[in-house]
């Protein structure tokens, strides 16, 4: 393995990114700057965060690099949206995806997806403020909606790090 590669729109993708490049030694680079820096074809642990189901960036790096591993960074607690990832991304079964749940602060999102995600906030908050028995996910995905919510931990790295000791 040669490097932590990761794509960030708020910041919680890079905090990953960080804490896994200590506990491993591998430096971690954004995409952009792993352009200049990690050689092409190179094997890396790639993170982004999530929009729609989709991991960004993970195309661009997965046709740069040899992707071990990703970590799709989102608002779903892990295991909320594997079936979609792997199809919406195109991501084989033989590379490993962890789904890290990072931090939510709508202020801190730009362009579009700041417009987007505020729609969404407005139109999924309200629907599940109104659900009758939710579930403690959804209890903590309305949370995130309406409070924001710091998410990003490194005990959540525990998968990854494992699977990486031990391959």
């Amino acid at each position: 393995m040669e490097a932590i590669v990761y794509a960030t729109n708020t910041g919680s993708a890079a905090q990953y990114a960080e804490m896994l490049a200590k506990e491993t030694g591998l430096a971690a680079y954004s995409l952009d700057e792993a352009r200049g820096k990690v050689p092409a074809d190179s094997e890396v642990i790639y993170l982004g965060w999530v929009m729609a189901g989709t991991v960004k960036g993970y195309a661009a790096a997965a046709k740069r690099y040899i992707v071990r591993a990703v970590c799709a960074v989102g608002m779903a607690q892990p295991g909320a949206q594997g079936k979609i990832l792997r199809e919406r991304n195109k991501l084989p079964e033989s590379v490993p995806l962890f789904q890290l749940q990072g931090n939510f602060d709508v202020k801190k999102l730009h362009g579009m997806y700041r417009l987007m995600m505020e729609v969404m906030v407005k139109t999924a908050g309200k629907a599940l403020a109104s659900k009758s028995g939710r579930t403690a996910e959804e209890d903590d995905m309305l949370d995130m909606m309406t409070n924001g919510g710091e998410r990003v931990r490194v005990e959540n790295l525990h998968a990854v790090l494992a699977w990486y000791r031990g391959r």
